[in-house]
């Protein structure tokens, strides 16, 4: 049993270093408030360069990589659920702020975790 887990961690650490191109919609922080009880995503926009890189939208210059941005998200989203959170991100929101599909994918694993660290006391780190 704990080779085949072992097995899947290997798999999801194999496709989490894949490429994949960033989403022009924006991009978000999600974290887990457990005084609340709920699955937290920020959502920030950003632009994509000629390079493929993100950049600020009112400045063009790329996100550092090696500190904290201090932005304000253009919006905040939770529930108390994965499912829930995902719902109100591509079904309620207006406009959507997803273009990508593998985002919305990724999104959607993420707040699986999510989900598992808030009600199993487990900490939870974004992916």
């Amino acid at each position: 049993m704990i080779r085949a887990l072992d097995n899947l961690t290997a798999i999801d650490n194999t496709l989490s270093n894949r490429f994949i191109e960033l989403d022009p919609a924006g991009y978000f922080i999600i974290y887990v408030d457990r005084e609340r009880g709920l699955i937290c995503a920020e959502h920030y926009t950003n632009n994509i360069n000629e390079k493929g890189l993100a950049v600020d939208p009112e400045t063009g210059e790329p996100f550092p990589c090696d500190r904290k941005l201090e932005r304000k998200p253009t919006v905040k989203f939770t529930g108390r659920t994965a499912k829930e959170i995902g719902m109100k991100i591509t079904e309620e929101a207006k406009p959507c702020p997803l273009s990508k599909l593998d985002h919305a994918l990724y999104l959607g694993r993420e707040f699986v975790r999510a989900e598992i660290a808030l009600v199993s006391g487990q900490e939870y780190v974004q992916d």
